[in-house]
């Protein structure tokens, strides 16, 4: 069985957790909720700080949701919010999507949102997330798609902060470019019943603006991306701090406007 051999490009900064926590149900699995009622069992994969774990215990219960994480510390903090909601249907454990220890068949919805642009081999996360549903279930993934970012007023350095952030990604073994990619992953994965869609977070009024461009001014001079840009030789620290101050001159900006798009599919076992 394939293990993870990819390098999380974020890591678990808080301008990395500030983002993560913003996340809803609403805000980032719509195309998921249709399929959701009242006791189903769902695995959550990378399910970061729990935001999104949260709303779907509340949406399935009395069925129970699994969230999973490669990474034991964040799990801590998607308890955190579990437990602060009352929520007593959500267990947790660490796991890697390439081999879940979950026996085949063992859930009703198994869900994944900006997981598969951070694995080594998504096709057999996939796999995984196919023998793990039961028959008749779902299988759900979002991701974004760095290529096709989008923002006015153009910006040379955000246009390098792109180049850079895509080539980092690729040298750690992920593939930022994933929302395009999932339903050809999908169907190598062995689904046959796809329904693929396409949304977009949008930041563009000014409270939007200031905390996308401060958490990704932040992240890239003090998180394990930056490490890992100057690590691996695709950046200085000189050009990380020109980036950073780049991303708040844009934000400042009353007429900026940030597109982020997501691929997502729903393959039906």
């Amino acid at each position: 069985m394939v293990r993870e051999t990819a390098v999380y490009t974020h890591g678990h900064h808080e301008s990395v957790l500030r983002s993560h926590r913003w996340r809803t149900a609403a805000n980032s699995a719509a195309y998921l909720l249709p399929e959701l009622r009242s006791g189903l069992d769902v695995l959550d994969v990378g399910c970061g700080p729990g935001t999104i774990t949260a709303d779907l215990a509340e949406l399935v219960a009395p069925g129970t949701v699994t969230a999973v994480d490669a990474a034991a510390d964040v799990l801590e903090r998607a308890a955190e919010t579990v437990a602060a909601r009352d929520l007593d249907n959500v267990r947790f454990a660490v796991a890697d999507v390439h081999a879940l220890d979950f026996p085949d068949d063992s859930f009703d919805v198994v869900h994944a949102h900006q997981v598969l642009q951070h694995v080594g081999d998504p096709v057999q996360a996939l796999r995984e997330m196919r023998r793990v549903c039961r028959p008749g279930g779902v299988v759900a993934a979002r991701d974004s798609d760095y290529g096709a970012f989008t923002w006015f007023p153009s910006s040379p350095e955000l246009d390098g902060w792109q180049e850079l952030y895509r080539r980092v990604a690729r040298a750690n073994g992920g593939e930022p470019d994933a929302g395009r990619r999932l339903r050809s992953w999908a169907r190598h994965a062995g689904f046959t019943d796809i329904t693929s869609t396409a949304t977009a977070w949008c930041f563009a009024t000014p409270e939007e603006r200031a905390w996308w461009s401060g958490l990704w001014a932040e992240r890239t001079t003090a998180s394990v991306y930056a490490e890992l840009a100057v690590r691996g030789g695709h950046a200085t620290d000189e050009r990380l701090t020109a980036i950073a101050e780049a991303w708040r001159v844009w934000g400042a900006d009353p007429d900026a406007w940030f597109m982020v798009p997501h691929g997502e599919v729903l393959c039906r076992v």
